[in-house]
């Protein structure tokens, strides 16, 4: 495709993060409403979280839609993934018991794992060499308004919320006036999830229509190993396997805090902020406008200034946070709006950004998809793992907080001194005079 296009391409492909997050945060504020509609035990939304898209699910389709777009496309990937997607969401809005809740979850969670490796790629090939971080970054945005919409959609249609009104209109019409209360509030979440069916549907109907990365169809003209092959490449190749740990080690410390925040920030807020469960979700929704802000202000930045700078900026307000939970800092309400800026500061200059960066850049494009696939199925893998670990850390009513904190800390720090000492030089270079220098010509 041509290069002018990069800004509407990164546009329409960058959809797929609203769409991977606002799933995840579609799912976790409308869980309460499911639960009580369904009954449903702690082992059961213990099972929602694991295959959704913030756990096993998004990582299972991560390592398959990988390796599919490195074999059939990046086109191939948006041609036919977010008819998964839209399928997972419908059997949400539809379910009526655990099992149909649990496969829609699962298959959008699955499809959202698909979308990740693709978009990043696609992104990356198709942007000219002094915008890629700045796509990338837009990319981000994208991810941060997600959360931000839903929650403020979740806030709006919840029982009491301004536009509950016309869903228990629709919910009487539906399953009738003398329906249980349970039944009724749970359509909030159904009518959430559609508002992501919507953009699901607009965001498809853009990509399909994208060219194929000119990069890809170069390689393929060239290439034409199989799936099987580029695994055994990437498993084989010294310097693929070096830059698979050094990018899963900085993304899996940092993604093992940032996935368990969506609990911790409304349970800071209540307990050491002392403030209701509204106000705490205002203020978790507060926390994302700063995201988007904050990686706006990068996006002009990111391709002129040295990397370091930015990394270790995000990283420093991530850390300033924790340490004022562990201070009390949090106490006061001058306290918990710091906080709440810092980590907002610190997702809007994160190590996400870098990691899709250097992901898409680090790889030849035989594999380039496919070792990110493989990245994101270990992070996300392990991520859920860790929130099985955390909730012992963290007790039962909250006793290991500080202890908790504290691994929290280490966790940054570790992503902060890893990524200093591995931090590539790629800003400038296009990816095909990364890929030499780093591979060779062979490649």
């Amino acid at each position: 495709m041509a290069k002018t296009g990069s800004l509407k391409s990164t546009i329409a492909v960058s959809l797929n993060n609203y769409l991977d997050a606002g799933a995840i945060v579609a799912g976790a504020s409308g869980v309460t409403l499911w639960q009580n509609y369904l009954g449903l035990s702690e082992m059961h939304l213990g099972w929602l979280n694991a295959l959704s898209a913030n756990a096993l699910g998004a990582a299972i389709g991560a390592i398959i839609g990988g390796f599919l777009a490195d074999k059939f496309g990046r086109k191939f990937i948006f041609t036919y993934n977010l008819l998964v997607y839209m399928l997972g969401v419908l059997i949400v809005m539809l379910a009526v018991n655990f099992p149909m809740l649990l496969i829609g979850f699962m298959i959008t969670g699955i499809s959202v794992g698909i979308g990740v490796p693709a978009s990043w790629t696609y992104i990356s090939e198709s942007s000219e060499v002094n915008n890629r971080g700045r796509n990338i970054c837009i990319s981000q945005m994208s991810w941060g308004i997600g959360p931000m919409v839903i929650l403020l959609f979740g806030m709006l249609f919840a029982p009491g919320g301004y536009l509950y009104a016309p869903v228990q209109s629709l919910a009487h019409a539906i399953v009738g006036i003398d329906a249980a209360q349970a039944a009724v509030e749970v359509f909030s979440s159904r009518v959430v999830f559609f508002t992501l069916f919507i953009v699901a549907f607009i965001a498809w109907n853009l990509q399909r229509q994208l060219e194929e990365s000119a990069e890809f169809t170069a390689n393929k003209a060239k290439d034409k190993s199989g799936i099987v092959d580029n695994i055994k490449l990437l498993f084989t190749n010294k310097v693929a396997v070096k830059t698979v740990a050094f990018l899963a080690a900085i993304y899996l410390t940092w993604n093992l805090v940032a996935s368990v925040m969506g609990f911790f920030m409304p349970h800071i807020y209540e307990t050491a902020g002392g403030l209701n469960n509204e106000t705490a979700n205002m203020l978790s929704c507060i926390s994302w406008v700063f995201v988007v802000v904050t990686t706006f202000i990068v996006s002009f930045f990111v391709d002129k200034v040295a990397h370091r700078f930015f990394y270790i900026f995000g990283l420093a307000a991530a850390l300033t946070a924790w340490l004022l939970i562990i201070g009390g800092g949090v106490s006061t309400i001058g306290g918990i709006w710091l906080f709440t800026i810092l980590w907002g500061v610190n997702n809007g200059s994160s190590v996400q950004i870098f990691y899709a960066l250097w992901g898409s850049e680090l790889f030849p494009a035989k594999f380039r998809a496919g070792a990110q696939g493989l990245m994101f199925f270990i992070v996300r893998g392990l991520s859920a793992l860790w929130g099985l670990v955390f909730t012992f850390i963290y007790g039962e009513n909250g006793e290991g907080f500080t202890m908790a904190a504290y691994c929290m800390i280490a966790l940054l720090l570790t992503s902060l001194v890893i990524g200093l000492i591995g931090m590539p030089n790629t800003r400038g270079k296009s990816l095909d005079q990364i890929t030499r220098e780093r591979y060779g010509d062979n490649y």
